[in-house]
């Protein structure tokens, strides 16, 4: 074997390494520059995931890495985004004067098509040349019946991009399956390589059984190495200068986070003399149940001294009856509502049509543009991926006006809100670690050259 095949050999062993694209024909004039590094890069990549933070033009990347696809090879491409972003991502593409046009009968509607996750069994993937992933973190079930269909439907189509914010506080699953739909490393090989199965230390479930998320953790010897291959399919992005560029423009209003605790409230958990912090899920289940009416009341309270709009995070389908009842001008998004149903209601709330929307995060936390609002109630769960999702529907480029959030808490969510403050430092440590692995490594430049000569030991000579 010569050299530059052992060479050869170790970079691709390396897992770090690979353009599988081609250098941009098609650059939007009103992009900034940091978007423009992050469209070349992705393009030149042909398979990556970009994790830019709300806010920072995550539709026109993904819209320009579509046209470039189209102008490239004459083919089409697919856009797949969450229920009711179709429509916005559809206005966004005729301001950007990018042909897109949305589907919801499973047909292809023009180059660039654009359609909701829950439309993907319609298609073919023989008839695209490219597909895109909004929000992409929908990937992060392992086990999801939706992340197996979108991998299955990716492996059989050469360009790809999967766009999201930042993935959840060590969250390792998300990190897998995205390098599995994009066809590098799968989800069980980045494990075998990179982590070690700690299932004697690790909690359980409701159900008695390991979850996923702590069942493994890094080896110790492999963080930087992880962190590399990571940066070498993806681009982590919190402000432009995170890629060398100046944050001009993107400096947020001040956040506002209020903890507004109910203390002492009149209300009987079975097996509980006194309000204790709640222990464990079916404590915490039990607690929730117990105080719907208090947290309603409150939560109602502190949108009806305004005319202003806002939005009210729920969790529980009697919390959501409850809201709407108690808040006359208000509108709920519902499990129960058909797909056409959800979108009318959110377009609806986008548009200024309605005051206040009563929704659950896991319906409508991602994707959505509403700056128009700058007030937000939430109940908190263990979820901060959901939360941080959740208030950057507001807090986010655009937004002129402070954004205020009111956590409404009661004695026994002690525990909860712990774990929240928890993984939020969790998560600026990871993104931390992606950005400097990201600017440090060599898979930045994907320079492949060796300068440094290994001298052979004597004794082998």
């Amino acid at each position: 074997m010569s050299d530059l095949d052992y060479d050869d050999f170790l970079y691709k062993k390396s897992q770090i390494g690979g353009m599988h694209g081609f250098d941009p024909i098609f650059m939007p004039s009103m992009a900034f520059d940091f978007q423009k590094s992050l469209i070349e890069w992705a393009v030149k990549k042909g398979r990556g995931a970009t994790f830019a933070d709300c806010g920072l033009g995550k539709s026109l990347i993904e819209l320009s890495f579509a046209q470039n696809i189209v102008q490239k090879t004459n083919g089409n491409v697919l856009l797949l985004t969450p229920i009711a972003v179709g429509a916005q991502m559809e206005k966004e593409s005729e301001k950007f004067g990018i042909e897109a046009k949305r589907s919801r009968d499973g047909k292809i509607k023009g180059k660039i098509t654009i359609t909701n996750y829950e439309q993907l069994h319609h298609f073919d993937a023989n008839d695209f040349e490219g597909i895109v992933c909004d929000e992409s973190s929908i990937l992060k079930s392992f086990n999801g019946k939706t992340k197996h269909e979108i991998t299955m439907f990716s492996r059989k189509i050469k360009h790809r991009l999967l766009a999201t914010a930042t993935a959840a506080p060590n969250d390792f699953i998300e990190l897998g399956t995205s390098s599995e739909a994009l066809g590098y490393l799968g989800y069980m090989d980045m494990l075998s390589r990179f982590f070690i199965n700690d299932q004697n230390n690790c909690a359980t479930n409701k159900r008695g059984r390991f979850t996923e998320e702590t069942k493994w953790r890094l080896k110790g010897h492999a963080h930087d190495h992880f962190w590399r291959w990571v940066t070498s399919w993806g681009r982590a992005v919190r402000f432009p200068s995170d890629l060398g560029f100046s944050d001009n423009g993107y400096l947020l209003p001040e956040l506002i986070e209020n903890e507004v605790a109910l203390k002492d409230l009149d209300r009987f958990i079975p097996g509980q003399l006194f309000a204790m912090p709640a222990v464990g899920l079916k404590e915490q289940r039990d607690e929730r149940k117990a105080t719907i009416q208090d947290r309603c009341q409150k939560a109602a309270q502190l949108v009806n001294n305004t005319k202003d709009f806002a939005v009210i995070w729920c969790n529980l389908n009697n919390e959501g009856d409850l809201l709407e009842k108690l808040i006359p001008d208000s509108i709920q998004v519902s499990g129960r509502d058909t797909d056409d149903q959800k979108e009318e209601k959110l377009v609806s709330f986008s548009a200024g049509k309605s005051r206040v929307l009563v929704i659950k995060p896991k319906i409508g936390a991602w994707g959505l543009n509403w700056q128009h609002c700058n007030h937000t109630v939430f109940f908190p769960t263990h979820s901060y991926e959901q939360y941080y999702q959740a208030i950057h529907r507001f807090w986010r480029f655009g937004q002129k006006r402070k954004v205020n959030v009111d956590m409404i808490s009661t004695d026994g969510d002690i525990n909860i809100i712990a774990n929240l403050k928890r993984k939020k430092l969790q998560a600026e440590e990871m993104f931390t670690k992606l950005v400097a692995e990201m600017n440090n490594s060599l898979a930045v430049s994907n320079d492949r050259t060796f300068m440094k000569e290994i001298e052979v030991p004597s004794w082998m000579k």
